[in-house]
């Protein structure tokens, strides 16, 4: 990767609404040139997805998030990638990754509520035969997500104790 693709990767990371034009006046290419490489960069599958970082507890959004570890027993028809590739299409999958430590599977999910995070897991995890055991970690609240804190410095409203 030359340099000018990964300046223009880098900058499209930090902020996907960025348009070619301001690229273009930050790093000094020539527009077209910004576009072309955006395109390519598209076609060859290195440029996925624009996102946008939602904070869905401002928006009043109530959604539930688990972190569950799963354990894997592989044999010689069934390794890492196929079993990850199974568990990935599950449209409560959020992320999927295959970790070092304790756990093979690192696996995000996103439900409505606590209850169908949980059927999620004892339905449709746990029935896979590939699976030996899991443990699900709720999550209880985001403080920084993708780089991004999802507070607001606010003054500390705790009464002091003197002694």
């Amino acid at each position: 990767m030359n340099d000018k693709v990964f300046e223009v990767l880098k900058i499209l990371s930090e902020n996907s609404k960025v348009t070619p034009q301001e690229i273009s006046q930050m790093t000094g290419f020539p527009e077209e040139e910004v576009e072309e490489i955006i395109r390519k960069e598209e076609e060859n599958g290195v440029i996925l997805k624009y996102k946008t970082l939602i904070n869905w507890e401002k928006a009043g959004e109530e959604l539930v998030f688990a972190v569950i570890d799963v354990n894997v027993t592989l044999s010689r028809e069934k390794g890492y990638d196929d079993i990850a590739k199974r568990i990935a299409k599950f449209p409560e999958v959020h992320a999927i990754r295959l970790v070092s430590g304790e756990y093979d599977f690192q696996v995000v999910v996103k439900g409505k509520n606590l209850k169908e995070v949980a059927f999620f897991v004892a339905e449709k995890i746990s029935t896979i035969p590939e699976v030996r055991d899991t443990v699900t970690h709720f999550i209880l609240r985001t403080y920084k997500e993708e780089g991004v804190l999802l507070f607001s410095d606010e003054e500390d409203r705790r009464l002091a104790i003197v002694p």
